[in-house]
Parts: structure tokens; C-alpha cells; sequence
């Protein structure tokens, strides 16, 4: 028979290869197997998948995942630096050394001109899936020196971050609900079943919520929308949007009230039990009950039936820190799981021992310093620093309010808020305003098309990632490293490499700098730091020549499960970890109290007086009655967690997802039917949505979901701009903000609905 000599021929000259990563498109960390294809054409993505043998995701995946592929091949995604025109009439490409000559050109003079803080920095969450952005941002916070920090975090976790510092001595010290050893698990103002966790790593919810329930476990969801979790629970109670912490305090109420409290072996471990007790004696299920929407027998009966349930867990995350009272939500939570013997414990809050970074395996065991807030104020809006930074809903003010200390320039990376960020038009208007700014992305978004310069990222198919934050949230312990799926674009440059490059210029360095240089003194620097005499030796032993790579090594061997660089012959290094295309499993969680904590009392601090005091401003709400104006909330959903995965062909595809839904009661007041157009307004502004009835709400509640609203002029996304929904932060008050953490109140926000001009 003839063989065709050309096919024989292309069939000879092509491989396929399968690769095992961690997916970065959201905190459940799925593991992926990847197959791809070369050829004389290139290399292409054949296939994505969960990878079944990832001891972690165990082959769940859920739809963002595949979108991968369109990540790396969407045409709108930069693969090189973009400089605004000079007419400002859009962008146009450049090569990267005239990039930062530009901004060795611009940068230092108005940094010499007006001073440290006239440079601010943002940085977005997709930074926690880039081990390049995470490790060496702080380098980039150090060289400008600036008190002028901003992150997503006052959007999202903030409250929780603030009361585990405060509670557990660190920032990261989070504990994480452990389900698949629990018999009840009560979920507020949370959605795992679309999120698969926040602040808890934790890939396949749907999976580990039925085999709880198979076993006779018991959930039970509280959120003002009947939820997709709510809908696979045993019981939704639809609370009151912004009332949680009214609901929180008639459950600890009742549980000191009725002598339900046994916390167990930590009685041991707890400073400031009677002053928890004390400050909830005036909160009884009764006097909150109107707030919170749940009636006070309900809120006893459900206090009874988890301070009872031997292995029990109460889980709160968004919707509890969105709110004005979101620190006291956070705090209270974690103190309710405590007193009635639900922490450190199997089907408890548990905490995760990471492979490497977290505070918490490092220096003294049990107790350290503790964290401070409050060291400096924002110039103009007054607001607390916490965790370094300031809310990112000043950022607009910084730099509209002349004076000194006015922000002037700014550097963002990985970050969106102008669409992102409460009164996302005031902040446009303001970076209209800056000298200049920089932006790191992979996109010409609503917050990079104000920028002078924009520096793009590789792929993540392109580079290497190990889990440096969410390993730290994890349901279970391990260790997994993510070799490149695909080859480098040939004028791609690593994230840490851009960020090291900009920490040079700013430290007055050459556009040119040996970068190898820098980095070495910096990694020599941290190693005397940690080892003194032993520095110089342990430099020679790390794996790899710069970069992550090197961090990396010293953070494997010198964590919990680590070599101690010979000591440990089995212990794990970098050269181990990426020996093992799967990951490596390292256990379940075990209670880690009191070695975890790094508190100054060596104690687990029960009543933070920065939290006390914020009960007087919930006893003062409570002496105002409820309203009925009608109350907006939030949502996500599993293809939108970032704005900017909108512009992604497999996860833009299928039904409009940016819909108001309304109760039919309120629609049929209102005189608005299903798929109408309706007006959403209040004193910030208005917007125009398509409404979708669902009995789901809450009766005076409707929800839009965050992340939507790319009509603005100027920004290169073109699938999103074919379906650019409407952004809910139009509605909301950049002002309006929890005082102790400083997060935005994105949550309970009062309303009027009407029919939309015709």
C-alpha cells in the first residue's frame, strides 16, 4: 500500500507532550493535565483536563479551567509592552528596554520631586496565582517606599485577615472549615458550591458536600439569596442583607445564656472568655431578630444544635466582610466555633501547615509579636492602615486632594478598579490626572487604558507556578509545583523580572542593571538575615541560578516538611517537589494549637479591644429600626470570577449572566415582568438591567453580580464589550466602608426599582 510521503512526514515531526499544573484561574487550585501538540507549525493545546492523580483536586475541574486555552490564545492579550500615544488617542507597541528607559526617564524625577509617597501601588488578586508577582511585589513595595499601598483586599477579605491577625497573631493564620470530617456544616454569606471555597482552598465543594450528607452530616445556609449552595443544603435561612452580625451575636448570646459553652481543649489556649461573654450580654436572638430577618427562636434553636453537634463547623466568607460590620462578622464567627468546641479539632475551623511561606511554621512556635494596625492614617480620608495598606476606595482622593503627600504617579499590577472598586467614575476621572502611570496586565482594561506605559505578563501556560498563598488556606496539606505548558513568546518577559527591573530604577539603578546582581544581594541579605555565618553556604546550595526558583528552595527546606538543607535527608526540596508531576500529598489537617499562634500572650485573644469597640456602633444600629427600602447585594458565579475571564469565548458563551434578579413580589409592585428592562437607583447614581424573576431572593432584596460594565471607551476587550453587562458599583459609596478594616461596603445597599425609559 502507497503512504502519502508528506503526511509520513509531518507525522514523523510531530510530539505530544502531557503536562500537570495547578489551574491560576481561581482559589480552588484544581490540578490540570494538559496536552499539547508540535509540530512544524507550533505548538498547540490539544486538550485540558482535571488531573485525576493531583492528590489535592482529585480530577475535579470545573468550566474555567478549560478556558485556559483561550487565555493563552486570546488576540486581545498583550505579548508586549503598549505606550499611549502622545495625542492620547490609544496605544502603540514598543520594545521593552525603551519601556523602561521611559520609565527611568519618568519615574525618579517626580518620585525626587515630591517624595516617597507620590508613587502609589495597587495589586489585584490574580497576583496570589503568579509565585513571580507574589514573591517579588514586595520588592517593588520596598524601593518606593511609599505608605501609599492599595490591594483588592479591601474588597474582599480584609475583615477576616484583621481578625485573625488580631485573634491568632498573623495575617494568614486563617482557619479553614473542615468538611469531610464534620457532621454539620452552617455556611454564611458564602457560596463554595460556585466559589469551591474563599479563604479556604477547597476544589470539588459539590463532591465533598454530598459524601458529608451520604453520611448523615447535616448543612444548613444562611444568605439573603437561596443560593446554589443553599439549594444542595438541608436547610436556607434567608437572612436580612447586613444583618449578620446581629445574628452572630444572638448565637453566641444564646450559647453563654443556656451554659452551652465547652471549648473543649482550648480552654487552655484562650485569653479574654469572660469579656467575649460580657459584650454579647446585651445582644439577645429577640433584640436583633428584626435586623437579621431570622426569627429569635430560630437563631436558638440552630445555636442549640451546633454547640451540641460533637464535630460541627460554622463558615463564613463574602457576604460577611462586604458589610459595615464586617470585622465584627469575621471575629465572631471564629469566636462562636471556639466556645462551643468546634476549633483545632477534626470537622472543625482546622488550620493548614503550608510546605513553605507561611509565618506561621517560621521563628518562635507559639507565640511572637502579634499584628498592629492603625500605625498611620490616609492623608485625606483619615482611614486606618492595616496589613500596610490603605483602602483601595481612597486611591481616587489621594490623588484628586492637592497637598503634600498627593499621589502623582502610580504603578498597578494585576488589578481592575476602576471597574473593581466602589465609584469606578470618579477614579477614571482621577488617573486622568496622574503625571504618569504604569500599568502590569495582560489586558487593555478599564483601569490600564489610563496608563502611560503597560508592561504585559507571560501566559501562565508559559511559566511555572508554585502555590505560595492558597497551600496556606488549603483543605488538606501538599505540595505541588507547575512546570510550563507551552514555550515562552520569544519577547515575553518574566513577572518577577519586570518587577525586579522597576525595583532597580527606582532604587536609582540603570534602565540596564545587572539584574542578577540585584537579586543575588537581596536573596544574600534575607539568608544573613535568617542564618547568619551559615548564609553564604546555604547561597551555594539553593536550586536555581535567579528568580522564584531560588525563594522557592529556601522556602521548601526550610519549612516544616523540609531537608534543613541535609539535616532531613527525606524532607522536601524544590528538586523533590518537582520530581513529583502530581504533587505530593502531606496529610490531612491536625490541630496545630498552640504552636500556630504568634500572639504576644502565646494565647488565642478572644476579644481584640479594637472589636469590642466596635459593638457600640452595632448596639446603636439596633436602636434604629429596620426600613423597607429595597436592598442590593452581590454575586458570583463559577464563569466570572475575575472581570477579565469576560473575554473568554468558552466562559462568555450560553445565557445572559448579568441580570437583576428580583423576587416576583417586589418585580410585581414595581410593575415589571420577567426579561424587562428595569432602573436600579439611588442617591450614587442609576443603571439599567434586564430583570429575572426568581424566587430565590429574599422578598426586598435583588442582587447583580460584581465585575461587569465594559462599555467604557478606550479598553481592547472585544468578546466582553459584546456583552458588557452593567457595573454595580455605580450604586455604591466609596466613603461608605467597615472603620476598622477599611473594606468597602458592597453589601445591603438600599435601592429604588422602576420600569427603564422606553
Amino acid at each position: 500500500m502507497a503512504i502519502d510521503a508528506a503526511a509520513s512526514s509531518s507525522a514523523a515531526t510531530t510530539t505530544e507532550r502531557t503536562h500537570t499544573r495547578i489551574c491560576p484561574l481561581c482559589e480552588a487550585c484544581c490540578g490540570l493535565e494538559i496536552r499539547t501538540r508540535t509540530s512544524a507549525e507550533g505548538t498547540a493545546i490539544v486538550s485540558i483536563r482535571g488531573d485525576e492523580a493531583d492528590p489535592f483536586s482529585h480530577g475535579y475541574l470545573c468550566p474555567k479551567g478549560v478556558a485556559l486555552k483561550d487565555l493563552h490564545e486570546d488576540p486581545d492579550r498583550l505579548r508586549q509592552p503598549m505606550r499611549r500615544r502622545a495625542d492620547r488617542s490609544g496605544f502603540e507597541p514598543v520594545g521593552w528596554d525603551e519601556a523602561f528607559a521611559e520609565i527611568a526617564r519618568r519615574l525618579p524625577p517626580l518620585r525626587a520631586q515630591y517624595g516617597a509617597d507620590a508613587v502609589a501601588l495597587t495589586i489585584g488578586n490574580p497576583a496570589s496565582h503568579k509565585i513571580g508577582l507574589f514573591s517579588y511585589f514586595p520588592h517593588l513595595a520596598r524601593a518606593l517606599g511609599t505608605r501609599n499601598l492599595f490591594s483588592a483586599s479591601t474588597l474582599d477579605q480584609m475583615p477576616k485577615q484583621l481578625a485573625c491577625g488580631l485573634m491568632y497573631g498573623h495575617w494568614l493564620t486563617v482557619p479553614v472549615p473542615d468538611l469531610p470530617r464534620t457532621d454539620l456544616f452552617i455556611c454564611l454569606g458564602a457560596n463554595p458550591m460556585v466559589s469551591n471555597g474563599s479563604l479556604w482552598t477547597s476544589p470539588d465543594y459539590r463532591g465533598k458536600a454530598k459524601a458529608m450528607r451520604a453520611r448523615g452530616g447535616r448543612i444548613v445556609v444562611i444568605d439573603p439569596r437561596r443560593t446554589e449552595t443553599a439549594q444542595a443544603a438541608d436547610e436556607h435561612l434567608a437572612i436580612r442583607p447586613g444583618g449578620d452580625v446581629f445574628l452572630l451575636l444572638g448565637l453566641l448570646h444564646t450559647v453563654f445564656e443556656e451554659n452551652l459553652v465547652n471549648p473543649g481543649r482550648m480552654a487552655d489556649h484562650i485569653e479574654g472568655l469572660d469579656a467575649l461573654r460580657a459584650a454579647v450580654a446585651d445582644f439577645p436572638p429577640e433584640r436583633g431578630a428584626a435586623h437579621c430577618g431570622i426569627p429569635a427562636d430560630a437563631q436558638r434553636r440552630l445555636a442549640r444544635e451546633f454547640a451540641t453537634t460533637p464535630k460541627a463547623v460554622l463558615y463564613g466568607r463574602f457576604g460577611t466582610c462586604t458589610q459595615r460590620f464586617g470585622s465584627l462578622n469575621s471575629w465572631l464567627i471564629d469566636a462562636l466555633n471556639i466556645v462551643t468546641g468546634h476549633f483545632d479539632t477534626e470537622g472543625g475551623l482546622m488550620f493548614p501547615k503550608a510546605a513553605a511561606f507561611a509565618a506561621n511554621t517560621m521563628g518562635r512556635p507559639g507565640q511572637g509579636k502579634g499584628v498592629a494596625t492603625g500605625r498611620r492614617r490616609s492623608r485625606v480620608g483619615k482611614a486606618p492602615e492595616v496589613m500596610g495598606e490603605f483602602p483601595i476606595s481612597c486611591l481616587a482622593e489621594e490623588i484628586e486632594t492637592p497637598g503634600d503627600g498627593q499621589v502623582h504617579a502610580l504603578i498597578t499590577v494585576a488589578c481592575n478598579p476602576v471597574l473593581s472598586s466602589p465609584n469606578g467614575a470618579r477614579l477614571a476621572r482621577a488617573l486622568e490626572g496622574l503625571d504618569f502611570m504604569v500599568s502590569l496586565d495582560p489586558y487593555i482594561n478599564e483601569t490600564s487604558r489610563h496608563a502611560d506605559l503597560i508592561l504585559p505578563p507571560p501566559s501562565p501556560l508559559e511559566d511555572w507556578h508554585y502555590d505560595m498563598v492558597f497551600a496556606q488556606l488549603s483543605w488538606r496539606n501538599h505540595a505541588r509545583w507547575s512546570g510550563p505548558a507551552m514555550p515562552a513568546n520569544a519577547d515575553a518577559r518574566a513577572e518577577w523580572q519586570t518587577l525586579l527591573r522597576l525595583a532597580a530604577i527606582v532604587a536609582g539603578e540603570p534602565a540596564d542593571a545587572d539584574l542578577q546582581a540585584f537579586d543575588d544581594a537581596a536573596l544574600r541579605a534575607e539568608l544573613k538575615r535568617q542564618a547568619g555565618d551559615q548564609a553564604e553556604a546555604i547561597f551555594a546550595m539553593l536550586d536555581g541560578d535567579a528568580g522564584p526558583a531560588r525563594w522557592l528552595d529556601l522556602g521548601l527546606r526550610s519549612g516544616p516538611y523540609g531537608d534543613g538543607f541535609g539535616a532531613k535527608p527525606d524532607g522536601l526540596t524544590l528538586e523533590r517537589v518537582r520530581a513529583a508531576p502530581h504533587g505530593i500529598d502531606l496529610g490531612e489537617l491536625q490541630p496545630r494549637i498552640p504552636e500556630v499562634l504568634r500572639t504576644a500572650s502565646g494565647k488565642v485573644e478572644l476579644a481584640p479591644a479594637a472589636l469590642l469597640a466596635d459593638l457600640v456602633h452595632a448596639d446603636a444600629a439596633l436602636r434604629h429600626p429596620t426600613g423597607d427600602e429595597l436592598l442590593l447585594i452581590g454575586r458570583r458565579e463559577t464563569r466570572s470570577n475575575n472581570s477579565w475571564m469576560h473575554n473568554l469565548p468558552v466562559l462568555a458563551k450560553g445565557r445572559e449572566r448579568c441580570t437583576l434578579l428580583v423576587h416576583p413580589d417586589d418585580a410585581a409592585r414595581a410593575g415589571l415582568t420577567d426579561g424587562q428592562s428595569a432602573r436600579l437607583s439611588n442617591a450614587r447614581g442609576s443603571l439599567i438591567a434586564p430583570i429575572a424573576l426568581s424566587a430565590d431572593m429574599r422578598p426586598g432584596v435583588v442582587s447583580l453580580p460584581h465585575g461587569w460594565g465594559h462599555d467604557l471607551a478606550g479598553s481592547r476587550l472585544s468578546v466582553a464589550a459584546r456583552h458588557p453587562g452593567v457595573n454595580m458599583n455605580l450604586l455604591l459609596d466609596d466613603e461608605a466602608r467597615d472603620p476598622v478594616s477599611g473594606t468597602s461596603v458592597l453589601s445591603g445597599i438600599p435601592v429604588r426599582l422602576s420600569a427603564a425609559p422606553a
